[in-house]
């Protein structure tokens, strides 16, 4: 018999709301980090792919990028864009609205503060030079990318994302082991990544390290790739925030909160009044 992910849902957002502060903070860091790893496995994959076709090699850079979401279910840490499913004890009345919003904002803030040590740590061992400079000419591509959306497109590509990310995230709800956990992320997060969706904690770890080659990349790497910062004049702290990252983190928000957990929250609702009405 499998659970009830409605059950599995409500009692693990409270869990998660009711965390201390250190708690919280230090899990979200590890969520940020495992995003930022699989960001990197993906770079590597994508990195000298451009003689395979497009949609096989975007295909095996979304299974790489799987491997973010696996490492936070499996190791139960706090994920912003999962945590927005604390709308589900919110609205059975299980935890307190200050208390969920607090949550949301420290998970919010520790999953960013892990995305940049990383991006600090991938700066100082050089691996952006790796592949001949290739591994930071796909970064800076990848994030350059990223602020060319208007504010409406990056609000729906974060939706359309976190639609999928907490729809595999309510399949292990219902898991029962560690194989069915991995199983049910893995196709979900492939297609959002395939298809261009975004993700604001990837996103944490992606842009921010496409500015720091940009304004710190070594001459060599710069020489090796026949590029120039010039080319990525977009790849600023303010352009990365108002034109992507607010965007995105509010379709996220609606994304997760409001297209899987208040339907599921409403659905739940039905189906216990229509078992108490059986049952009278």
């Amino acid at each position: 018999m499998i659970n009830d992910p409605a059950a599995v849902a409500e009692k693990i957002g409270v869990k998660k709301v009711n965390k201390s502060f250190g708690e919280s903070f230090v899990s979200a860091m590890l969520a940020g980090g495992f995003i930022a790893v699989a960001f990197m496995f993906y770079v590597t994959v994508e990195t000298g792919a451009q003689s395979v076709p497009w949609g096989i090699s975007k295909l095996l850079g979304g299974l790489a990028f799987s491997l973010g979401l696996i490492l936070v279910v499996i190791c139960s840490v706090d994920l912003f864009t999962s945590s927005v499913l604390s709308i589900i004890p919110l609205k059975h009345g299980k935890v307190k609205f200050f208390n969920a919003l607090k949550n949301l904002v420290v998970v919010y803030s520790g999953n960013f503060l892990g995305a940049l040590l990383f991006v600090l740590l991938i700066y100082l061992s050089g691996m952006y030079n790796s592949a001949h400079g290739g591994w930071g000419e796909t970064v800076l591509k990848v994030a350059s990318h990223k602020l060319h959306h208007t504010f409406s497109e990056a609000v729906a590509l974060g939706i359309l994302c976190n639609f999928l990310v907490c729809s595999a995230v309510w399949m292990t709800f219902a898991s029962k082991s560690v194989t069915d956990k991995i199983l049910a992320v893995i196709f979900p997060v492939t297609m959002f990544v395939a298809s261009g969706f975004e993700h604001c904690v990837a996103n944490m770890f992606m842009v921010p390290m496409g500015i720091v080659i940009r304004n710190f990349a070594s001459a060599e790497f710069w020489g090796e790739t026949a590029l120039n910062a010039d080319m990525f004049s977009e790849l600023t702290v303010s352009n990365f925030v108002s034109s992507n990252l607010i965007p995105v983190t509010i379709g996220n928000f609606i994304g997760g909160a409001v297209l899987i957990g208040l339907a599921f929250y409403w659905i739940s609702t039905r189906t216990g009044k229509a078992t108490k009405a059986l049952e009278s």
